[in-house]
């Protein structure tokens, strides 16, 4: 392993309730050995993001009840290509290169579970999204 992978995986949180078994299919194993660590490890960088969407769509997510925040959540990960891409790279950006080649061999898959993930931790975090006059 090089460098950069050993440094990459150095700095990755150890989650001890992403259980990877024998029986896990090969996707579920990358999920729960990469994808995981990774985007708990992005949390920050992934709230920053979403907050930065918001305001760039002129701050409409605050005038919303909480059912219509958690779809507009998932909305804007699923339907905004750019904004999805960039969620992506954000994570990408952190795999070993071994781990890209196994992240390219199942790309569509992957990406769906990623982004999956990514819109159940930013709902789980919803309380998060107040505008900052608010939270001061």
């Amino acid at each position: 392993m090089n460098d950069r992978s050993s440094e990459l995986l150095r700095f990755r949180p150890e989650l001890p309730n992403a259980r990877i078994t024998d029986n896990m299919s090969r996707d579920e194993h990358f999920q729960n050995a990469t994808l995981r660590p990774i985007i708990k490890f992005q949390n920050s960088l992934l709230i920053a993001a979403f907050m930065n969407y918001v305001q760039k769509h002129k701050n409409v997510f605050y005038g919303l009840q909480l059912p219509k925040r958690l779809a507009y959540i998932e909305h804007a990960i699923q339907k905004d290509m750019k904004f999805r891409n960039s969620l992506k790279g954000m994570i990408i950006g952190l795999f070993t290169v071994e781990e890209y080649e196994i992240y390219i061999q199942n790309s569509s898959s992957l990406n769906k579970r990623m982004m999956n993930m990514v819109i159940e931790r930013l709902k789980d975090q919803v309380q998060l999204f107040e505008p900052a006059e608010l939270s001061q």
